[in-house]
């Protein structure tokens, strides 16, 4: 408990130091930043045992009690060429340690991207309009805590088709916490497609807490992957919020390698007529590494359709948590919804908990959610090697057809093909065999 109080007491401080460093801010942002820190302190983080369902199978004690230092304007040694392998031709919103980097940033064509500190001044009213608009602090700790210490992040606004591809890279190089937040607005009809990566440049544990919103008007779309790759001391914790209007089509791949423990909340809205969602995700664990997937389907409005497919891989001593809804309101008639998660596991000791639901309170709706959890088939083994492939290079083979299914509709090929040579990679049975 001693452990806690410090914690809280720490992030007081900072939070003080960020509101002075930061007075010359608009007035309603540094007001947004006291609402959020005072919800924080009301609600703490999700830490209770008892009667607290969301984080059931996660437990967050280790990180509550543990203080990371906050650092302001900090900086730190970055190469390129090992941490964006896969971003050759696309623009890149660079971070180091929480802070804008000119230097490893290149400007997009054909729409507005910059740092949340420069979009304050250049696009003040577009800022305004959607921040923490889509992401609620009532309930929701971590938000809270992320909203209390905003002070940059990354801001894209699309108004037409946007030709290439958009890579908002988040790099931390030391022991501190950072509050990423990122605000993508599509305007009616824009076509939009980025990357959202979370890397460690180096080793030893370090706080990732990160918030993203993405709003997409009338017949907007918005292919959105989320990576995450940092090392396995690492605390991640993030949510990400879509708000959909009407005709508007949202697709997500959420890709997680990294982090020792991790925690990823994906809420979507199709808040109109005719929305559409196609949310795919792909989570490998080895060693003691925990992760945590909680995604929610809200159809507020008739017509809507959405598509959710998830798998896990799960090595050694790991554990996984799935956690999927899909929530049908009144009035949202003709819904058409589908989820699954489904679990490869790979040892004995590893572990995954996985809950799909399904809440309609609607009429004439197509609707269905599955689960399952398995080792790879023995006659599938037994079959490879009968035609004189080794056990190891067979397992391998099976591995890559499971996960393949997650990266079919890739259409970034560099990018398919460097997540393809992850997924091995980050299983020590394969890493260490080559």
């Amino acid at each position: 408990m001693t452990q806690a109080v410090a914690t809280y007491e720490q992030y007081e401080a900072d939070f003080r130091r960020l509101q002075e460093e930061r007075s010359s801010d608009p007035d309603w942002l540094k007001e947004l930043r006291s609402a959020a820190f005072a919800r924080f302190q009301e609600l703490g983080f999700p830490v209770a045992r008892k009667g607290n369902e969301p984080w059931k199978y996660t437990d967050i004690r280790l990180l509550a009690a543990e203080t990371f230092p906050y650092k302001t304007g900090a900086d730190g040694t970055v190469d390129p060429a090992q941490l964006f392998p896969f971003d050759e031709g696309m623009a890149r919103l660079a971070f180091v340690n929480g802070c804008f980097s000119p230097e490893l940033s290149t400007p997009p064509d054909g729409v507005v991207a910059m740092s949340l500190a420069q979009a304050l001044t250049e696009h003040g009213a577009d800022v305004q309009r959607d921040l923490a608009q889509h992401a609620p602090l009532a309930d929701e700790a971590f938000t809270a805590l992320n909203t209390a210490f905003l002070a940059d992040g990354a801001f894209v606004l699309a108004e037409g088709a946007v030709p290439s591809p958009l890579h908002i890279v988040y790099v931390t190089t030391e022991r501190m916490v950072t509050h990423p937040r990122t605000l993508i607005v599509a305007r009616p009809t824009s076509e939009l497609s980025v990357v959202e990566s979370y890397i460690s440049a180096s080793g030893g544990p370090h706080f990732t807490n990160a918030v993203t919103e993405i709003a997409l008007e009338d017949g907007a779309q918005v292919t959105h992957r989320k990576l995450l790759l940092e090392n396995h001391e690492a605390y991640h914790m993030a949510s990400t919020r879509v708000h959909q209007s009407r005709d508007s089509a949202y697709r997500s791949l959420v890709y997680e390698v990294g982090g020792g423990l991790a925690r990823n909340d994906l809420t979507v809205l199709l808040d109109a007529e005719g929305a559409e969602a196609y949310l795919k995700g792909l989570y490998v664990t080895a060693g003691n590494q925990h992760t945590d997937n909680n995604v929610n389907i809200d159809h507020a409005k008739p017509h809507g359709y959405s598509r959710l497919y998830y798998k896990g891989i799960l090595d050694e001593q790991s554990r996984a948590v799935f956690g999927g809804m899909v929530m049908v309101r009144p009035g949202a008639d003709k819904t058409d919804a589908h989820q699954e998660d489904k679990n490869l596991i790979l040892s004995h000791e590893a572990e995954v908990d996985s809950k799909p639901a399904l809440e309609i309170y609607a009429d004439d709706v197509k609707a269905g959610h599955g689960a399952t959890a398995g080792a790879i088939a023995d006659d599938a083994l037994f079959y490879m090697q009968s035609r004189g492939i080794d056990p190891e290079q067979a397992m391998l083979f099976l591995v890559r057809g499971f996960a393949s299914e997650i990266f079919d509709s890739e259409t970034i090929d560099p990018l398919r093909e460097w997540l393809e040579e992850r997924t091995t990679q980050a299983l020590p049975r394969f890493r260490d065999a080559r």
